[in-house]
C-alpha cells in the first residue's frame, strides 16, 4: 500500500508558477465564522504596521498633502496653477513607485527570481501590445489613460469640495469619524473594485475594453492600471464617493494614491521586494496574480470576501484551476 502522506502526488498546479505561497490564498479573517479576533489582529498589523502598499500610499498622501497641494481655497475657480498641481502629483507619484519597482526588479534585477510568481520575462517583440512592447504599452496606458481619466475626477471632486458643495470635515471637529473613515477606504475600494471589475468580464464588455488589462498574463509594476480609457472611466468612478460621505482633504489624497499606486505594488509580479538579504516590502498579491492567469475567479481582492461568497474564489489548488476553466467556458458559451 503506499503511503501518501510519506510521498503525496505532484501538485500540478504548484508546478505552474515559479514561486507560490504554501497553503490556501489568505482571506481577511475579519468575515470568518465563529470570530477569531488574534488572526484579525495579525491581519491588520500586518497591513499597517509594516511596509505595505497601504503605509507606502498613506505616506505619500500626507506628503503630497503637507507639501504640494494647494489649500482649497484656491480650487474654487478652474484655475491652470492647482490644476497642474494635481495632475503633476498624480503622474510624478505613480512614475517613481512604477518606474522605480520595474528598474529594481526587471532591469537590475536586484533580486533575480526570488519570490516572483510567474518565471518569465515581460514581452517584447509582441504584436499584441501597443508599441509591441508590454512595458512601453502599459505606461503609454497608465500615464496616457489612466492619469488622464483620475486627475479630471479629482479636478471636479477638488473644486465640488472648495466650494462647500459636498460636505468636509476637519480632524479637529471629528477626530474619531476621520480615524474610522480613513480605516474604511480600503474596504470601499474593495467592494467598489469588485463589482466594476465583475462588469469588466460580461463577454462583450471585456472583448472591447477590458481586454486591453489582460494583455498581461505576466504582470510587471506597469501593468496595475494599464487600462482602456472607457475601463478607467469606471475604475476610477470610486472617488465619487467623496461626494457623498463627509471627507477631509487628506481622505481624498489617500484614496487617490490607494487607488492609483498599490495597484504597482499587487502587479509586481513579486511577492516581496529585497533589499540586500532582508525582505523590506510587501508587494505582489498572488490573490490577483491568480486572476491575471485564469481570467475568471479572484475578481475582487481579498479585503472583502466577495469571490467566495459568489463561487469564483480561486483558493491557488488544481482543484479550483478546473473549476474556474469550467466557468470560463460556461461563461463564453452561453
Amino acid at each position: 500500500m503506499t503511503d501518501l502522506t510519506a510521498n503525496p502526488p505532484p501538485d500540478p498546479e504548484a508546478e505552474r508558477w515559479n514561486y507560490r505561497p504554501d497553503g490556501p490564498v489568505a482571506l481577511n479573517p475579519l468575515f470568518s465564522w465563529p470570530p477569531r479576533p488574534a488572526a484579525v489582529l495579525a491581519w491588520y498589523r500586518g497591513a499597517w504596521l509594516q511596509l505595505t502598499s497601504l503605509t507606502l500610499c498613506m505616506a505619500l498622501a500626507v506628503i503630497a498633502y503637507a507639501v504640494f497641494l494647494p489649500p482649497l481655497e484656491e480650487m474654487r475657480s478652474f484655475a491652470p496653477g492647482w490644476m497642474l498641481t494635481v495632475w503633476l502629483l498624480n503622474m510624478g507619484a505613480q512614475t517613481l513607485v512604477a518606474g522605480s519597482l520595474h528598474w529594481w526588479l526587471y532591469i537590475r534585477k536586484s533580486q533575480g527570481l526570488h519570490k516572483k510568481f510567474d518565471g518569465r520575462d515581460l514581452t517584447r517583440d509582441n504584436g499584441v501590445f501597443t508599441f509591441r512592447n508590454q512595458v512601453w504599452d502599459n505606461i503609454w496606458w497608465t500615464l496616457g489613460s489612466a492619469m488622464s481619466v483620475a486627475t479630471v475626477y479629482q479636478w471636479g471632486i477638488w473644486w465640488a469640495m472648495a466650494n462647500g458643495y459636498v460636505p468636509v470635515v476637519t480632524w479637529a471637529a471629528a477626530p474619531v469619524w476621520c480615524v474610522v473613515w480613513m480605516a474604511f477606504i480600503p474596504m470601499w475600494s474593495g467592494l467598489h473594485f469588485y463589482w466594476v471589475h465583475r462588469l469588466s468580464h460580461h463577454p462583450k464588455l471585456y472583448r472591447h475594453v477590458h481586454a486591453v488589462h489582460h494583455r498581461n498574463i505576466n504582470i510587471g509594476p506597469w501593468s496595475g492600471i494599464s487600462n482602456h480609457w472607457y475601463e478607467n472611466l469606471l475604475y476610477f468612478s470610486t472617488y465619487f464617493i467623496h461626494l457623498v460621505v463627509p471627507s477631509h482633504p487628506l481622505h481624498l489624497m489617500f484614496h487617490i494614491y490607494f487607488q492609483q499606486v498599490s495597484p504597482v505594488l499587487s502587479h509586481s509580479g513579486f511577492e516581496k521586494v529585497k533589499a540586500g538579504e532582508a525582505e523590506a516590502l510587501k508587494a505582489g498579491d498572488f490573490f490577483h496574480q491568480l486572476h491575471h492567469r485564469y481570467f475568471e475567479c479572484n475578481y475582487g481582492t481579498s479585503e472583502i470576501p466577495f469571490d467566495k461568497w459568489f463561487g469564483t474564489y480561486h483558493d491557488g489548488s488544481a482543484a479550483a484551476t478546473e473549476r474556474t476553466r469550467a466557468f470560463k467556458k460556461q461563461m463564453y458559451t452561453r
